[in-house]
C-alpha cells in the first residue's frame, strides 16, 4: 500500500470533485465522478445499492481516481488501487458529512429505502503534481 502525501490528502480534503474508473464486465472502462474522502489511509467513496459503480468494483476491485484543485485544476492526484472492503455500516452517516463537504447541507437525493454502501480503496500507486 502506498501512503498518501499531505498534498494528496489536501486535494481529497478539499472540495474537490473526483473521478473514479471502474471496470464494465467486458473490461471497457467507466468513468463517474464521485464526492471523496479517506481515514487516513484509504480512500472512502459512498455510493448507493444498486449504482454501476458498485456492480463494478464488486466484480473487478482495480479503480483508478483523479481529483483536481478546483482553484488550481493543474493541481492534481491520480490513484490506482483496488477495493479492500465494501459495508453499508456507517455509510448514511458518511453520505451526511460529505453533503455537508460539497453543499453545506443534508443530503437532499436520498430515496426512499436506499441503502447507501462506502467502498473502501487502497491506494497502490499515486501521481501528484
Amino acid at each position: 500500500m502506498v501512503k498518501l502525501s499531505k498534498k494528496a490528502l489536501k486535494i481529497i480534503e478539499g472540495k474537490n470533485f473526483a473521478h473514479l474508473a471502474t471496470l464494465m464486465k467486458d473490461g471497457s472502462p467507466q468513468v463517474t465522478p464521485i464526492w471523496v474522502d479517506h481515514d487516513g489511509d484509504f480512500i472512502l467513496v459512498n455510493t448507493a445499492e444498486g449504482r454501476l459503480k458498485l456492480r463494478n468494483v464488486s466484480r473487478d476491485t482495480r479503480v483508478a481516481i483523479s481529483i483536481t484543485d478546483q482553484k488550481d485544476p493543474y493541481t492534481m492526484v491520480a490513484i490506482r488501487g483496488k477495493a479492500v472492503s465494501i459495508t453499508t455500516k456507517g455509510a448514511d452517516e458518511h453520505i451526511e458529512k460529505l453533503s455537508i463537504k460539497y453543499l453545506g447541507r443534508k443530503y437532499p437525493w436520498r430515496s426512499p429505502g436506499q441503502k447507501r454502501t462506502i467502498i473502501k480503496i487502497r491506494p497502490e500507486h499515486v501521481l501528484q503534481d
